[in-house]
């Protein structure tokens, strides 16, 4: 099932060097405490961002073969330099003066040598989606012994992880490399420089493992065939568990051998040893002092917060989860949940908080350093099938549709580049649907493949929320909430933003709209100068379906337990019925 993509923007290394000038100056107008200290880290984000931009450009000007040059030198001695910032401030509990050393300098060196780069910039997905924090990888690396040591960071993420960890290990700047391949076998791409390092150990730094661990056994292997030995090899993971189920035998023996070094996010955060470091304290200074611990809701424990019994519990699929807790205190519940780190999270927040301002989500309490903040609403009751038999709500639910869809095309424009082509989508849907239902309906794609050029030039790209299902939705006698609305057009699956119509056809395929009601729907946003078109709705419509039916199927098959399995099963049955007939009827 074709489902994740692979988030990728074009920017001008000219452009982020000016948003690192425009954070450093934040963070030097900020008092300390954790607001700068997240301040820098998102500029340690930005910088490792131009790293992986910059190395990748050259990799591929030299026949996609690593080597160093004068131009990713100068970006990675940036990001070293925004590295040493945040341990200073990790280190001292944000407490610290601002030292900012020779940043002018070498902010000046990258803005002399690196403005006519056109970057394509890779979104890291620990940091947008895993809670993964780079002050983890620097406390892991605090750790070890004395080197000297040589870091080898995996791009793309491995840049800013690389340099937090050589700061730890008193390393010079790291050496970043983009492992090639088959994703289940990755190996190094190299100039004619040999990679080890004669008598030093030999630090991996990256996110991950995921499925098959090959990334990190690709830069092993290499070392291993340059004669180091496997007792100067150390990995830095972003999680303990190992690599995943396609890892092969060889993998698995070379991550066996090597020493693997993790501060994960419970350890680092959630229980730190220092107060300032930890979640709960963060989330009181934003709504005082809590009645008890944190409550973790990830992995679907939010139904239960929210008083799912036996009868219309939706599906969830834990790992894809955020982080999230619900904290109590004097006037209420209040639910944190991780949106990200660095530039792309405070944009998503900007979102909420313009989604609670208009009414349209519960009121945001703030952002504590990759979690935002904002009430619970637990008197609420999410929509199900059987509210949804209810025909006054569902008279509200199609008005309300109406506002919010108009008010993301109003409020959040998106870059023509930034989503998934509808040629895109086509491929998607032609391969999901030969896959759920065989060849014998192919046809209806075909006649779609003329549609996806000639619509193409219809779509009016915009945030869309690409999450309508009925279970996001909370309603009471008077109001009604969309949660969960700011990060799913910037998830790491290929849809990305898209023509409201797409949220649209959402709408329909999730909320069981008829006919008559997706026609007063369609009217509805015309009246609020959100105009519909009709053939890009009758386009979407079985790319969708195709979209979520692979979705669920994945879901369904990394479900933890059977009773989540089968109604994953049923979410999957549900949408092959409903493009099977779609597909039928064109």
């Amino acid at each position: 099932m074709l489902v994740y993509g692979d988030t990728t923007r074009r920017e001008p290394a000219a452009r982020k060097l000016a948003r690192l000038r425009g954070q450093l100056a934040d963070a030097r107008a900020s008092p300390a405490g954790l607001g700068r200290h997240s301040l820098l880290v998102d500029a340690l984000i930005e910088a490792g961002e131009l790293v992986q931009g910059v190395a990748d450009a050259r990799f591929r000007a030299a026949g996609k073969r690593d080597a160093t040059s004068p131009e990713t030198d100068a970006a990675m001695a940036l990001t070293m330099a925004f590295a040493k910032l945040c341990t200073q401030s990790w280190e001292a509990a944000f407490a610290h003066e601002l030292q900012q050393g020779s940043l002018e300098d070498l902010l000046a060196a990258c803005e002399a040598r690196l403005p006519s780069i056109e970057l394509e910039v890779k979104q890291p997905e620990g940091y947008a989606f895993y809670a993964l924090y780079p002050e983890g990888h620097f406390a892991a690396a605090k750790r070890l012994r004395a080197g000297p040591w040589h870091v080898i960071g995996l791009r793309s993420i491995g840049t800013s992880l690389a340099a937090m960890a050589a700061v730890a290990l008193d390393a010079p700047a790291p050496l970043t490399l983009r492992p090639v391949g088959h994703p289940f076998d990755r190996r190094v791409s190299l100039g004619d420089t040999p990679l080890a390092r004669p008598a030093a150990h030999h630090a991996i730094v990256d996110e991950g493992p995921g499925l098959s661990g090959s990334s990190m056994a690709g830069v092993m292997r290499q070392l291993r065939d340059e004669g180091v030995p496997a007792d100067r090899v150390h990995l830095f993971p972003g999680h303990a568990n190992g690599p995943g189920v396609q890892a092969n035998d060889e993998t698995r023996a070379l991550w066996t051998q090597a020493s693997v070094h993790v501060v994960e996010f419970d350890e680092l955060i959630l229980r730190a040893d220092h107060p300032a470091h930890r979640l709960q304290g963060w989330v009181e200074a934003l709504v005082g002092p809590l009645q008890a611990p944190l409550a973790e809701i990830t992995g679907g424990a939010w139904r239960r917060a929210h008083g799912h019994g036996h009868g219309d519990v939706p599906p969830a699929h834990p790992w894809q989860e955020r982080r999230k807790f619900l904290a109590h205190n004097s006037g209420g519940a209040w639910l944190a949940k991780f949106i990200g780190l660095g530039h792309a999270a405070r944009q998503r927040f900007g979102c909420a908080k313009r989604l609670a301002e208009a009414g349209f989500s519960p009121f945001v309490a703030g952002l504590c350093h990759g979690f935002m903040v904002e009430q619970w609403h637990g008197e609420m009751a999410p929509l199900s099938p059987t509210r949804l038999q209810c025909a006054e709500l569902r008279a509200r639910l199609v008005e309300r549709l109406a506002d919010y869809i108009a008010f993301r095309a109003h409020s959040f424009p998106a870059a023509e580049d930034n989503g998934a082509s509808l040629r895109a989508l086509h491929e998607m849907g032609l391969h999901n649907s030969a896959e759920a239902l065989g060849n014998g309906l192919a046809g209806a794609w075909d006649r779609l493949q003329g549609q996806a050029e000639r619509l193409q030039g219809r779509v009016h790209r915009v945030k869309t929320d690409n999450r309508m299902h009925a279970w996001e939705w909370l309603a009471d006698d008077s109001r009604i909430f969309k949660t969960d609305a700011v990060d799913h057009h910037a998830g790491h699956d290929l849809i990305g933003c898209q023509d409201p119509a797409w949220d649209v056809v959402g709408a329909q395929a999730e909320l069981g709209l008829t006919a008559e009601e997706l026609s007063r729907l369609v009217d509805g946003l015309s009246r609020r100068g959100c105009r519909i078109d009709a053939e890009l709705l009758g386009f979407y419509t079985p790319a969708y379906l195709a979209f979520q039916l692979g979705h669920y199927r994945l879901a369904a098959q990394d479900a933890p337990e059977p009773v989540e399995q089968r109604r994953l099963e049923a979410q999957c049955e549900r949408y092959t019925q409903a493009l099977r007939q779609q597909l039928a009827s064109s």
